[in-house]
């Protein structure tokens, strides 16, 4: 699993240290934390192209999703539903850089869930010796330590409460343009509509790269 857990973590506590300070917490400070990070694994590892990834979930259910449309003037437009609580939760892994994106979905959130979605991830991204992924996520408790991360993985964590710094969250109007204003009889016709949603996501980058590539983000590290 590599190195021991204090290579691989960063805690959001230094980035949120400094209270009266808003650059601390803002685009700027995290931006600063994520330039030494990836420094420091090219550095570390100067055979391996470093990437920075962002990760984040998304809650889905047969609560119908609402947004406004057009309609022929004097004509009220509708849009069925019928209210049930049953979720899932769709999971991104995003390259702002790059726009490569992998999306997995699951019935729940756990650290074990997270733990499992991670390693996959790992997986089927190539981290490991060659390939070294600095990867963004907020605090949330599923997130935090312990936890086992795999080779070719460097967690970094936002400061609390900053949503809007975290690029993957960008994502999900994408992912819900599929299912608005639609009625789903039951939570399989739904997973398999935003399935094939997450499949054409992955499969075009410069939707992902114009939506998620924030301009502060760090641009890949090839090896030297």
């Amino acid at each position: 699993m590599g190195g021991a857990p204090r290579d691989r973590l960063d805690d959001p506590e230094p980035a949120a240290a400094a209270r009266g300070s808003r650059d601390a917490r803002g685009a700027g400070g995290v931006q600063k934390k994520l330039a030494d990070v990836v420094a420091e694994e090219a550095e570390r590892h100067p055979g391996a192209t470093v990437e920075t990834f962002a990760t984040d979930e998304h809650r889905i259910g047969l609560k119908p999703i609402l947004r406004r449309v057009w309609a022929p003037k004097g004509q009220r437009p509708i849009a069925r539903g019928h209210h049930r609580f049953e979720w899932f939760y769709v999971t991104a892994f995003v390259s702002p850089a790059t726009g490569e994106s992998f999306w997995y979905l699951s019935t729940g959130v756990s650290k074990e869930l997270f733990e499992s979605t991670l390693a996959l991830f790992a997986r089927e991204a190539g981290a490991g010796r060659d390939r070294i992924i600095v990867l963004v996520l907020d605090g949330a408790g599923y997130h935090t330590l312990p936890l086992a991360v795999p080779e070719g993985i460097r967690l970094v964590f936002l400061p609390p409460y900053t949503p809007e710094l975290q690029p993957a969250e960008t994502l999900w109007v994408h992912v819900d343009e599929s299912i608005v204003n639609r009625h789903f009889a039951t939570i399989a016709d739904l997973d398999a509509a935003v399935a094939d949603r997450c499949v054409a996501l992955a499969n075009d980058r410069h939707l992902i790269r114009g939506q998620a590539g924030f301009h502060w983000w760090p641009k890949r590290t090839n090896p030297i």
